[in-house]
Parts: structure tokens; sequence; C-alpha cells
């Protein structure tokens, strides 16, 4: 095991049920440490040596969380998603950027000494190319979410060629994962059609059926947020947030792949303010400096994502 004491903030949240159990495996169970609002009793099932219910925006609690358990490394995921962000944008900058710039100067103090923060595909906006969208483009977001994210990018970047703060950060595309429930995301279709396929065998999404979206499977989401953290400093090249680009397909392409396992599906489609928020956002990312980097690689496309999702899913809700 390597000495690390690792602090996962939005521990019980759809990255952070799945990284919590990889980096367990990786540091010990006993040199975790997660943050969350949900009760106590919520995180009995996930690997952590400490659970705390708070605030991430309480600094003062925070701190001594730092303090009291020698926090070495930090991941930073809690935040409000991008629907969610839409409804209360004054709370969603105050979640979404506040947190991040005390980790940023608690490494600056050299209290921690690496920080992972994720941004997203929110970053991007009007005046770039649709599809293939590169690692050095005008950012130009359009959303609450893409201009928290954009904020923090730049924070990043900033610290880093100011302090040498050691943060690192990737841009997730659309999430899947089948351990934990979506949290208002303009992707989280691609969660929810896999619970109402099994429940229910139909679907309707808000997302109108030739939308392409970049979409990423957790278990390569997880796997690349790790390789990440474990290069040395030397190999990485961007300090604001690389890009992720996994696959990219529309809600009636992964209708017809659950079809394939699920022959009665069928879907329905009522767009709703997500739909201007998905049509704001490339159709698919070009990752190859992630590749050459620090050498990103997957190991899900569409067709082994459905079965896995499916599979688990099944298992899980009986």
């Amino acid at each position: 095991m390597k000495v690390e004491k690792i602090l996962i903030t939005g521990a019980l949240g759809q990255i952070g049920t799945e990284l919590c159990g990889r980096l367990s495996a990786l540091y010990g169970t006993n040199n975790i440490v997660g943050l969350g609002l949900e009760e106590e009793s919520k995180a009995a099932d996930i690997a952590l040596g400490t659970y705390i219910s708070m605030d991430v925006t309480d600094s003062v609690a925070l701190q001594k969380v730092i303090e009291e358990h020698e926090i070495t490394t930090v991941y930073h995921l809690a935040s409000l998603l991008s629907g969610t962000s839409e409804s209360n944008p004054p709370l969603a900058w105050h979640i979404n950027v506040d947190p991040l710039i005390f980790f940023l100067e608690r490494a600056k103090e050299k209290k921690i000494k690496k920080l992972f923060w994720p941004s997203s595909i929110a970053v991007f906006g009007g005046g770039i190319p649709k599809t293939n969208v590169g690692q050095e483009v005008p950012l130009n977001p359009t959303t609450v979410y893409g201009i928290s994210k954009l904020a923090g990018e730049k924070w990043c970047e900033y610290y880093f060629n100011k302090y040498q703060v050691d943060v690192r950060s990737i841009r997730y595309p659309g999430l899947i994962s089948w351990k934990a429930p979506a949290g208002g995301g303009t992707t989280d279709y691609a969660v929810d059609i896999f619970y109402k396929a099994i429940q229910e065998q139909r679907y309707t999404s808000f997302i109108k059926e030739n939308t392409a979206l970049p979409m990423l499977y957790m278990e390569d989401a997880i796997s690349a947020t790790l390789k990440l953290m474990e290069v040395s400093q030397d190999q990485i090249s961007v300090r604001t947030s690389y890009n992720l680009g996994g696959m990219s397909f529309t809600p009636q392409e992964l209708a017809a792949e659950i079809k394939k396992e699920i022959s009665e599906f069928k879907i329905d489609y009522e767009p709703d303010f997500r739909q201007a928020i998905a049509e704001s956002w490339p159709s698919s990312i070009n990752d190859s400096v992630a590749k050459k980097d620090w050498g990103l690689q997957y190991d899900f496309d569409i067709t082994a994502m459905t079965k896995d999702m499916l599979l688990n899913l099944k298992k899980k809700l009986r």
C-alpha cells in the first residue's frame, strides 16, 4: 500500500461512489476520508475509512478535517450539475467555485500536496466545431454550470503558474454508471434510460433522438482519473483541464443497443430545457493530448457498456 491520506468531497455521488472503492484498493480503506451532505448511514456500503456529513462550503470545518486527518491528496468532486445549476445560479457559483479556491489555497500553503478537480464538456459553447473538438479551442459556455467550470479551470491554471500548485483536471463528458444514481445533469438520460428499460421497458427522453453527446462509462472515467493522478508532473502539459472523449452517441443509438438486450423496449421523446443545453455542447471530443501525455485509453464502447450496465443494474435492482 502506498502512504497517502486522501479526502474525497462528494464521496457518495456518481463519481465518488466508485472512486472510493478504487482508491481504497490502492491505498487502504483506512486512508480514505469522504465528505458529503448525506447522512452517515448512507455511507455504510462505500469503501471509506471515515465518512463525515458536512457542507463542503464550510471552510472552517474543512480546515479542521484536513488537519485532523493529515490529508495529503484531495479529490474535490462536490458540485451542482448542469440542470440543477440553472435553477439557482448564485448557489451553483458558491458550491462550484468557492471550495475549489479554498483547496487551492491549502495546496499553495503546502497543507495538501496534490489536488484533483473535475471540469466538464460544459465549458465549450459557440464558435467552435461541433465534432472532434480539440484541446485548445475558445471556451464560450452558455450555462451556469459551464461558466463555473471555466472559472475553475482558469483558477487551477493560475495557481499552478503562480504558486506551482499540483492541481490536475479532466473535462468529463457525460458519465454512465450503475452503482450510483445520476445527479441532475443534462447527459443523465443515458443513466435513467437503463433503469426505465429494466423496470418499465419504456423511456421518455428529454433529449431529441438525433442529439449526439460525448459519453464515458464510469469504469473508464475512474481509470483515467487515477492514471492522471499517478503520473509524474513533467508528463502533464495541460493545467486547465484535459479533454476526455470516450464515445459519442444519440438517444436513438443507445435505445437501439438496449433493444438488442431487451427486445420489448421502446423510447419516446419529449425534449425539455435540457435540450438547449445539450445543443450548446460538442457532439464529439478530440482527446489526443491526454493520450500522448499520459497514455489515456478506454476499455468500453457503446455495446460493451450497454451489456455491462444492464447486467449489473438488474442485479442491483433485485
